[in-house]
């Protein structure tokens, strides 16, 4: 690689010095004299004159040139360190100068209790605001000076906090990290802010359909912790405080539930920095995650309006049974999907299953795509859709229909190895990214205790055939259906009938 790009700057040098001698450019005699004696518009580069470029092959004075990279670099390997407390830390180094450290808490909404409901998300939101030891104004100005980025994200099962910047500014980046999810102050006002917020952002949820159908068909699919809401129910805003959070933290954020995991980062120092800030932590025995059972269900709100929008779903297994998730994951992208209107540009998804097959076909049908929600121990596979009122029994009916013709066996060889080639290249390319290399790390360290290789994973979805597919899609579809419609669902058939399209 490194090679073409020298041989094509070689042969940009030989266009460059043909073009610029001065007789090309004199339009006159005298001009062309002139051009002799006086320097060429590019002599503050070469140094020379206009007359005799100076030639790009010679070395700039007091200029050393780095090393050339070789043409195969080969991966870092990933240290895992496990503290005395519990906690482990994880690392690996790149290339690149920039890091991405990441603190990852065996800690999401199906930890909470129905007096903590709302906590994750509240959490989420207080993520690097004032702390004990810094007021919220000190602590952004601190991550401003080195360049810093911030996030943190609250799932179902685990919560993040992550800072990425510079790799010169590890310590400083792993002390802020640390400060904040260990000394959060919850000042009343700051969690007061933040509650109102909240709010606001519950109340959108209603204006995104197919994130409030998602959220409902946990709900409605699963009995126990999975149930719980991800986002805080509007009964929980007014109950929600300081205190309360405290208390949750203190319960669920200790040592062996969390994972300090970086990408571009030295172990040695990393540990060397991060050991004396986090060994204190508690040494509490690693809760048993809470059970949940899926039992399949129906959910429905009429809210009028011109379209329908239904999902439909199965349970697949967890992360835990890793040839059925990775083929959940095939599956998902197999069957594709999207809008009607492409914002990605025209042909955007449209070779997919559902994209063929359903949105070309009929125009009724606005959105038809399929998603998968993938849990430790369970799952969910589905489709979801929109159309018009009066289509809603028919497009709920083309899911059904389309999802049997994969279980039996319609899929050919070209569309799983375009399934296939999409998926190895989706992960491949998030694993380009430092934060999503990071977050990798320290979210399989959560599930798995290890890192496993990707390699392993790109085997897994090669070694997939088309009776794979076709077995598993037959087995996730005779399970119990959960049904979720939202909008206009007075023609949404009952749940016994959409459930017989499936058997």
């Amino acid at each position: 690689m490194y090679r073409t790009a020298a041989s094509r700057a070689k042969a940009l040098k030989g266009v460059l010095t043909r073009s610029l001698r001065p007789a090309r450019y004199a339009s006159s005699s005298a001009v062309a004299s002139t051009s002799s004696s006086t320097p060429g518009y590019l002599s503050w580069l070469s140094g020379g004159s206009g007359a005799s470029l100076t030639s790009l092959d010679m070395p700039l004075q007091g200029v050393s040139l780095p090393p050339p990279l070789p043409d195969k670099v080969e991966p870092s390997k990933l240290q895992i360190t496990t503290l005395p407390n519990g906690l482990k830390i994880a690392s690996e180094t790149s290339p690149n100068p920039a890091a991405s450290i990441g603190l990852y808490v065996d800690c999401g909404s199906i930890y909470e209790a129905p007096y903590f409901h709302g906590a994750t998300h509240l959490l989420e939101r207080m993520a690097f605001k004032s702390t004990l030891n810094r007021t919220h104004f000190r602590l952004v100005r601190e991550i401003e000076a080195i360049g810093g980025n911030t996030s943190a994200s609250a799932s179902r099962e685990q919560m993040s906090y992550t800072i990425d910047a510079l790799k010169t500014y590890v310590p400083e980046m792993v002390e802020v990290l640390i400060d904040s999810v260990r000394n959060p102050a919850f000042l009343d006002w700051e969690v007061n802010e933040e509650l109102r917020k909240m709010k606001v952002e519950v109340a959108e949820l209603a204006k995104n359909p197919m994130g409030f159908l998602l959220e409902a068909i946990h709900s409605a699919g699963y009995s126990g912790a999975l149930a719980s809401p991800l986002y805080a129910p509007e009964s929980a805003l007014d109950r929600l405080n300081g205190e309360l959070l405290e208390e949750f933290m203190t319960e669920n954020f200790t040592a062996a539930r969390m994972v300090l995991a970086a990408s571009g980062v030295e172990h040695e120092e990393l540990l060397k920095v991060a050991e004396p800030l986090i060994s204190d932590l508690p040494n509490v025995p690693r809760q048993v995650e809470p059970k949940s059972q899926y039992v399949g269900g129906d959910f429905r709100q009429h809210t009028g309006g011109e379209a329908t929008h239904f999902a439909v779903a199965f349970e697949v297994p967890g992360w835990n049974n890793e040839k059925e998730a990775v083929t959940a994951t095939v599956l998902q992208m197999l069957m594709g999907g999207g809008g009607s209107f492409s914002a990605g540009g025209p042909g955007k998804g449209m070779h997919s299953w559902l994209y063929r097959r359903v949105l070309n076909e009929y125009q009724e049908v606005q959105s038809c795509t399929a998603f998968t929600s993938i849990f430790n121990n369970t799952g969910l596979f589905g489709i979801y859709g929109c159309s018009s009122p009066e289509f809603a029994a028919k497009a709920i009916e083309l899911a059904a229909k389309e999802l049997k013709d994969v279980a039996g066996g319609k899929v050919n060889q070209a569309h799983l190895d375009r399934a296939k080639a999409a998926t190895k290249s989706a992960v491949l390319m998030n694993l380009e990214s430092r934060m999503i290399a990071a977050e990798d790390i320290g979210r399989q360290i959560l599930t798995y205790g290890e890192r496993k290789p990707v390699d392993q994973f790109l085997k897994t979805v090669d070694q997939l055939t088309l009776k794979d597919i076709a077995d598993f899609t037959s087995k996730v579809i005779s399970k119990p259906l959960t049904m979720g419609a939202f909008g206009d669902v007075l023609a949404v058939p009952s749940y016994d009938t959409i459930s017989s399209k499936f058997r």
